[in-house]
């Protein structure tokens, strides 16, 4: 909540272009005035409206994105466009869009419901290296949303220097949230038998088996290429967590694809429980069990030179 209220705080200065100590005290003297029965936040809100800010027309940066943001308001580039998906459920079925958004600051998914904004996508009306400005849009679960009543349309803006990376923030377990880049030193105390599925070797999206061999959706009749995944507990001391791992992560692990053969994986299973490693990856919430599970990005070994070195800094400070 402490980054949140910061995040607010910063915003309101740059708009109103008064200091962040003047901010804090309006705050204070707010909360004093309503006999702390607001939080800091709802304080801050209510300062920004005596100031004349409205945060609903202001235009947001990435790094400046809170959860629980409705009516979100962004200008950004877009550096990746992934294929659009089927979904069938029990009570509707649709498609759904996505893509990689990027400003100065950092870059967030974006998911389209609409069949107007998933049109703009299949058309190829937005492609990726566009600017593009949404409007209306919510914040959840670390994503951008939009929904019917959401628009989203190109821009004439220029933005250059944009933030392709994700910055990983060294954390303990019990302090990992959704979303967000964090890397973890972790043992592995548990890991089940992978899965294997197939995939378009152009789009990596789920190969449709035929008749006579297997299509994509996008690219037709193909070869579809072999993909693994595989699930592991991460332990370090504070909390334990799911970890998944898909082909390129596995062989960051030092594994190979006949060493996750059933007959064979056992033995590799032993070789992995107690290994200690760095997990870099981020938070998601698995809606089918309502938990979070970690999705690893990439698998660092210790390195105990290094580990000694900044151990030894910390204890300094």
């Amino acid at each position: 909540m402490l980054q949140a209220y910061n995040k607010i705080v910063e915003k309101i200065s740059r708009v109103s272009g008064k200091t962040e100590e003047e901010i804090n005290r309006l705050v204070e003297a707010k909360r004093a005035k309503l006999s702390g029965l607001i939080s800091r936040e709802g304080a801050a809100q209510i300062i920004a409206a005596e100031l004349g800010i409205n945060f609903d027309k202001e235009k947001a940066k990435v790094n400046e994105l809170l959860p629980g943001m409705k009516k979100v308001n962004i200008l950004g580039k877009i550096i990746k466009i992934f294929p659009v998906k089927e979904y069938h459920t029990n009570n509707r079925e649709g498609k759904i869009g996505s893509m990689i958004l990027a400003d100065e600051t950092g870059n967030i998914r974006v998911v389209l419901w609409d069949t107007n904004h998933i049109d703009l996508i299949e058309k190829e009306a937005i492609k990726e290296g566009d600017v593009i400005d949404i409007t209306n849009a919510n914040f959840r679960n670390m994503e951008i949303h939009l929904t019917g009543f959401s628009d989203v349309k190109k821009s004439t803006e220029i933005i250059e220097n944009v933030k392709t990376t994700v910055d990983y923030s060294e954390k303990r377990i019990s302090e990992l949230g959704l979303g967000g880049g964090f890397k973890v030193r972790a043992i592995i105390v548990q890991a089940f038998e992978p899965k294997f599925f197939l995939t378009c070797p152009e789009c990596n999206t789920k190969a449709i088996e035929e008749a006579e061999g297997y299509k994509c959706e996008k690219h037709g009749k193909i070869l579809p290429r072999k993909r693994s995944l595989m699930s592991i507990v991460l332990d370090d001391g504070s909390n334990s967590i799911r970890a998944v791992l898909f082909s390129e992560q596995i062989e960051n692990l030092g594994l190979k694809e006949e060493d996750l053969q059933p007959e064979k994986f056992p033995d590799v299973k032993n070789g992995l429980l107690g290994r200690e490693s760095f997990f870099l990856g981020s938070i998601r919430q698995n809606k089918l069990f309502n938990t979070n599970e970690f999705f690893v990005s990439n698998v660092e070994d210790l390195d105990i030179e290094k580990l000694i070195e900044s151990l030894e800094k910390s204890e300094k400070l």
